[in-house]
């Protein structure tokens, strides 16, 4: 994808300022920053009045559909920093015999590298190269690894990856292919991190880690912002998202807040369902004791690898978001998580991966609880492409110098 410059106003961002997620304390803008002083998130700041001044919702509107047309509200100034492959806005797709007829799946696995990790990195990316950092490492369960890969190769920026031993060997090779050096560590994703950060520490590398940077969450809000012109200009009544880190989930609900401050949404919210692993679940536990922080998870296993997460550096900002938004914090078991998946793919042709499995899981005990309608519009996340994860065997062959049995064919 070929970004033109021409199609810039002169003020691409309204980047006013950055802001520490537990203390508001400030920092500025157009700098390298990590994680905060009180060690938690930053989350950039917009000028949203002058935003609003300047540019109507539906200059926005006309635009082409692709993750761009929201530049903005991201933090990129300068559009020759942007390394692009093609980021679309991705499709609502129907679920109705699986979910329901007012179920709708938004469906990240169409984006670059199979799945919505190349939303939140290629804003980070974009930013490292625009502040010129030059090395990044990164814990990753697979999917995100492989976005940082190809698109810090994209831009000359070298990475090294480390990713648990057990981690899917599709995610492993890719990111491998795509230029990184990757490794894989006797342990989880939070062990991986704990190396990355040694690493930092030691001046190797610049930390890219969930949250431990500021952009990958502006890249991610934008699953709020398409899912806001996609429906008109409202919201539907509820997201089902798979949490492990939770970026994409905080960065929904702070897309919402300032649609909100421009005017262009009302007040109206979803209900946010934070979906875990019955295996790995410390936002639903934290959640459950009424806590603003999750423990760390012991013997973390599921399935659904993704949302294998036993500690997350902005657990108060997924709870924080569940709880205002009315919502809830759901575990589902890995049975009922294969079980959607392949409810999903035998009745209504969608291939989900485990985690987007595990969100159809938590709607329908969410149903079944009456904690949400049939009749409410429900948003389901895919996020990755089914095809990167193991299938069941399909072992029946045809001899065709046989006589054929046409009845059991």
């Amino acid at each position: 994808m070929t970004i033109n410059s021409n199609l810039f106003e002169d003020r691409a961002s309204f980047v006013s300022h950055l802001e520490c997620s537990l203390t508001g304390e400030i920092y500025p803008a157009d700098q390298i920053h990590g994680l905060s002083r009180a060690g938690r998130p930053l989350l950039v700041r917009y000028d949203l009045d002058a935003l609003k001044a300047e540019i109507p919702r539906d200059t926005i509107a006309a635009r082409p559909t692709d993750l761009w047309r929201w530049r903005e509200l991201l933090p990129v100034r300068d559009p020759s920093n942007i390394v692009s492959l093609g980021e679309i806005e991705t499709p609502l797709v129907p679920l109705p015999q699986a979910g329901g007829p007012n179920v709708l799946v938004k469906d990240e696995g169409r984006l670059p590298t199979g799945s919505f990790k190349s939303r939140g990195l290629v804003m980070a990316v974009a930013m490292a190269k625009a502040l010129g950092i030059t090395r990044i490492a990164m814990p990753t369960n697979g999917n995100a690894g492989a976005a940082l890969a190809a698109y810090a190769s994209r831009c000359g920026i070298e990475t090294i990856v480390f990713c648990p031993e057990d981690t899917p060997e599709i995610n492993v090779r890719e990111i491998a292919m795509q230029g990184a050096r990757v490794w894989r560590v006797n342990g989880l994703i939070d062990d991986c991190g704990a190396i990355v950060g040694e690493g930092a520490r030691h001046g190797r590398w610049f930390d890219f880690s969930t949250l431990k940077e500021p952009y990958r969450i502006e890249g991610k809000k934008t699953m709020g912002l398409e899912l806001a012109a996609q429906f008109g200009w409202t919201l539907p009544k509820a997201i089902f998202y798979p949490t492990g880190g939770g970026t994409g989930l905080i960065g929904m609900w702070k897309a919402f807040a300032e649609l909100e401050a421009l005017g262009w949404i009302g007040s109206e919210r979803p209900k946010m369902f934070a979906v875990q692993a019955a295996g790995c679940a410390p936002i639903v536990k934290a959640y459950d004791e009424g806590v603003e922080h999750a423990e760390r998870w012991e013997d973390a296993h599921t399935v659904a690898a993704g949302i294998r997460v036993p500690r997350a550096v902005g657990d108060f900002l997924i709870l924080r978001a569940v709880r205002e938004s009315g919502g809830r914090a759901l575990a589902v078991s890995d049975e009922e998580i294969l079980g959607a998946v392949d409810a999903a793919a035998r009745q209504d042709g969608l291939l989900l991966c485990p985690e987007g499995g595990a969100t159809l899981a938590a709607y329908r005990n969410a149903l079944a609880e009456g904690l949400i309608g049939e009749q409410d519009s429900v948003v389901l996340f895919n996020c990755a492409t089914g095809l990167k994860y193991p299938m069941p065997e399909a072992p029946q062959t045809l001899d065709r110098n046989q006589p054929i049995d046409w009845d059991r064919l």
